[in-house]
This record gives structure tokens, C-alpha cells and sequence, in this order.
């Protein structure tokens, strides 16, 4: 008489089963993968060639865009354009009173926002604060004086704020300026802006933040748990009457009325 097995034989059907089983699970992850990799690199296009974040470190476009502003740029307004580019996105060339953001001619490294004031080809003129297009005063409604007696940003006199004499615009450049007249480091100092350096049109404020310009200094974790916080915490500034300060951070320093408003 033969020895049984101790063995048991699988049945085929669950060996069918299990392969199943182990391949559904291969798939769900390559899936899981493939959707990350897709999102991360659409993420990537569009910070690229769309659309991009930018927040507001100083006073120069007071009182329309305030420290603490956050804004999303429209990046192909200004793309240069092909036939199915005409025919699918709204791209158009730069437009007077226009709000861009721009690689700083001096220091490419750093974007600034200013409002175009000058297109190619106009004349430009300044007296006594008042700027003048082709010899006709420019109505600027959006325009905020505030007086810092010709030293806040370092300008070497009053004169050269408030007044410039004639320049012609070159072609494919743009004359830039801060509706905070008095306290921008604009055109009227460094010269016309390069079409090249321009990144955008500032599009809309999906969000904005109170808080002094030292905010902007810090880095990391600093930053954002100073943005974020739902509880008093010691506002770390390097120096100044706000070392130490508790503050309520993400609740009560969000200008919630200043949300989603478009950039005018």
C-alpha cells in the first residue's frame, strides 16, 4: 500500500487566482506611478508656459497691490504666437496699463511688477509728477503719492522722481512704472525694459497675506510657519519693535476681502 503525502496539491484554480491577484496589484501601483509622474510633469508645464506664482515683497504698486499680495501671472499672454496658437489661446501683445511681471533688467534673478506706462515708439515726459504720452497728460487713477522726502529707496533726489525729461521709447521696450510713485525703482531710474525680460500679465490675487516686508526675508520653514500657523508663536524678525511679537499667523492676518479680486 502506497504512502500518502503529506503534502496537499494546489488546485490550479487558486494558482490562477494568486497570479491574478499579485499582477492586479502591479498594476495598481504602475497606475498610481504613472498618474504622479503625469500630474508632476503637467504641474511643470504649466508653471513653465501658463500660469506661475508671484507674491508681493514691497510697497512700489501701493495701493493696488499690497505687501503680502499673492498673485498668479498669466504667462502666454505675451508668448509668441503661431497660427493654432492664435486659434486656441488669447495671446496679444502688451497693452498700456498693462501689470507684468518681469526678469529686473540689472539682476535677472530677480521679478519685479510694475505697470506699463510707455509702449514703443511714444514719447515719454514727467513734470512735477504728472506723466505725459506724445505731449497728452495720462490720466492714472490708480496713482498713490506717498511722500518719503526723496531717501526711502535710496533715489538720489526728488527731482529725479518727480520729473524726466523727454525719452522716446525703443522699439520692442516698454516704460515701467510703480503706482507707488513715490517709493519705485522703475524706468525713470534703470531705463526702458526689454520685451524679452517681461514673464506675464499679473492675473488675479488668489490670496493675501498682512505682513511687514521682514516677512519676505525669511526662508523655509520660518516663512511659512509664520503664513500658516493657527496658533501665537514668536514672530522670529532679525531686529526691529516686532521681535517677539505673537501674532495668530494663517486666521487673522488673511486679508480674506482682498481674495480672488483681478489685478486692475
Amino acid at each position: 500500500m502506497s504512502r500518502k503525502s503529506k503534502h496537499k496539491v494546489r488546485d490550479p484554480k487558486d494558482l490562477d487566482t494568486a497570479k491574478d491577484t499579485e499582477g492586479f496589484e502591479k498594476s495598481t501601483v504602475r497606475e498610481y506611478f504613472e498618474s504622479i509622474c503625469v500630474a508632476v510633469i503637467l504641474a511643470l508645464f504649466i508653471r513653465t508656459f501658463v500660469f506661475q506664482a508671484f507674491k508681493i515683497p514691497t510697497g512700489s504698486m501701493e495701493e493696488n497691490l499690497l505687501i503680502g499680495d499673492h498673485l498668479i501671472v498669466n504667462k502666454m499672454l505675451y508668448s509668441p504666437s503661431s497660427t493654432l496658437e492664435d486659434a486656441t489661446a488669447p495671446l496679444r501683445d502688451v497693452r498700456r496699463l498693462d501689470v507684468v511681471v518681469f526678469k529686473f533688467p540689472d539682476d535677472p534673478k530677480r521679478d519685479f511688477i510694475k505697470r506699463v506706462i510707455g509702449l514703443p515708439g511714444e514719447r515719454i515726459r514727467i513734470e512735477n509728477k504728472k506723466v505725459y504720452v506724445d505731449d497728452v497728460p495720462l490720466d492714472e487713477p490708480y496713482v498713490f503719492f506717498q511722500d518719503t522726502g526723496g531717501g526711502g529707496m535710496g533715489f538720489s533726489s526728488d527731482s529725479m522722481r518727480d520729473s524726466m525729461s523727454e525719452l522716446i521709447v525703443p522699439d520692442g521696450h516698454y516704460f515701467v512704472m510703480g503706482d507707488n510713485r513715490d517709493n519705485s525703482h522703475d524706468s525713470r531710474y534703470w531705463g526702458t525694459l526689454d520685451g524679452d525680460l517681461l514673464k506675464g500679465r499679473a492675473l488675479i490675487i488668489y490670496w493675501s497675506y498682512e505682513s511687514g516686508r521682514e516677512a519676505y526675508t525669511k526662508q523655509g520653514w520660518d516663512y511659512w510657519q509664520e503664513k500658516l500657523s493657527l496658533f501665537p508663536y514668536p514672530r522670529r524678525a532679525r531686529s526691529g519693535p516686532n521681535q517677539g511679537e505673537l501674532e495668530w499667523g494663517f486666521i487673522t492676518n488673511t486679508r480674506w476681502a482682498r481674495s480672488f479680486h483681478l489685478v486692475r
